[in-house]
């Protein structure tokens, strides 16, 4: 359903999708390959990555629970669109972070290779983890791009009712 909204809420509406976005693609795929690449030199670079994250996806769930009593119906429902993928991923990184110190516990007292731990967190953990990553930046987007045309998710609408009428 498309939403006659102001341009200037339809801006407002764009500018969780545009944080996340930028959380998803620059600091966790341009500045953590680049971390990565230096790492030896720097490596508290590398833990920056997760450092900025965090802040970011603090921001966005206070924001998206601000935004409840302060923003209008339509910016609201757009906030809480990433807010739920927000969630998603810190669940997935919850995961990542889980599975990999059950690596860990397999290879220190379990006497497990180092191979099979690679190949564990590789498999296991590294690999779902940038899928969920580019499925999110695809969702993403595409919520980004139905923001810019006065559009919601059917779930949204369903979920905060209230006001839409």
């Amino acid at each position: 359903m498309i939403y006659e909204e102001a341009a200037e809420q339809l801006k407002y509406s764009t500018r969780p999708h545009e944080l996340f976005l930028i959380n998803l693609i620059f600091n966790h795929i341009l500045i953590f390959v680049a971390a990565l690449s230096i790492a030896r030199s720097y490596p508290l670079l590398v833990v920056s990555v997760p450092g900025i994250s965090i802040s970011i996806m603090a921001y966005i769930l206070w924001r998206a629970n601000r935004s409840l009593h302060a923003d209008s119906w339509y910016v609201m429902c757009h906030w809480q669109v990433t807010a739920r993928y927000c969630r998603f991923f810190i669940a997935i990184l919850g995961g990542l972070i889980l599975l990999s110190f059950i690596g860990w516990l397999f290879h220190k007292y379990m006497g497990a290779r180092d191979i099979a731990i690679y190949a564990f967190i590789g498999g296991f953990v590294l690999l779902p983890t940038m899928v969920s990553v580019l499925l999110l930046i695809l969702m993403e987007s595409d919520s980004l791009h139905l923001a810019r045309q006065g559009k919601l998710p059917k779930w949204v609408v369903a979920r905060y009712p209230a006001m839409s009428a």
